[in-house]
C-alpha cells in the first residue's frame, strides 16, 4: 500500500514549487488563503481540501487527476513553459 493521500499531496505540492520556483506566498496568493495555511498544511497541521488541489492543477495547467496522482505524474505533465530555468536545464541533459 503506498503513502495515505493526504502525504502525497503534500508532496505533490512541494515538488510542484520547486520544479516552478514557487513560494508558499504564490500557492497562498492562488489559493486566496495567507502563507502561515499553506504552511500550516504543508506540515501536516491542516488538510489540504480537494478545491485547493483543484485550484492549484489549474494553476499548474495539469489535470486534477494528474496532481493527485502524484509528484512524479504531475511534475512529468507540466508544462515545460512551468518550469524554472534549472529545471528546463536538466531535462534537456
Amino acid at each position: 500500500m503506498g503513502i495515505p493521500l493526504a502525504e502525497q499531496v503534500r508532496v505533490t505540492v512541494a515538488a510542484l514549487m520547486h520544479v516552478t520556483g514557487e513560494s508558499q506566498a504564490k500557492v497562498a496568493e492562488v489559493l486566496g488563503v495567507t502563507q502561515g495555511q499553506v504552511s500550516r498544511r504543508q506540515s501536516g497541521g491542516a488538510a489540504w481540501s480537494l478545491n485547493d488541489c483543484e485550484a492549484l492543477a489549474r494553476h499548474w495547467g495539469i489535470d486534477a487527476l494528474d496532481f493527485l496522482a502524484g509528484p512524479t505524474r504531475a511534475c512529468e505533465v507540466l508544462p515545460a513553459e512551468r518550469r524554472t530555468g534549472l529545471a528546463r536545464l536538466k531535462e534537456a541533459q
